[in-house]
């Protein structure tokens, strides 16, 4: 399985459908290798990046969906004063999948 540096290498690759979710052991292996994500019921990751004002959580935010647009991957946004909240999954899937992970890893870089 790679390491956090070698997901963030890749890119994302966009599902068609059809491909199952990762099963809740891929999950948790894959967690491992991308610091302070948790999932929900397997299916969704997410992750709360703190801030010191709304100014430098909306910039964060900006930089995260500069990153969404090249991978062609789109994670949920909750930016809020001091904080954004970011939830990934692969919704034709209804669950994850590695490029999940890999977009994770890539948003760490900019934390």
């Amino acid at each position: 399985m790679p390491a956090m540096s070698e997901l963030a290498s890749k890119n994302c690759v966009p599902c068609r459908g059809g491909v199952p979710p990762m099963e809740s052991a891929d999950v948790e292996d894959y967690l491992g290798k991308v610091e302070g994500w948790g999932h929900a019921d397997h299916r969704r990751i997410s992750r709360t990046f703190v801030f010191s004002d709304f100014v430098g959580a909306l910039d964060f935010a900006n930089r995260v969906g500069e990153i969404a647009e090249a991978e062609g991957h789109h994670p949920d946004l909750l930016v809020a004063w001091g904080r954004v909240e970011v939830t990934i999954w692969t919704h034709k899937v209804n669950g994850l999948t590695e490029s999940d992970f890999i977009l994770a890893a890539k948003i760490d870089q900019l934390a």
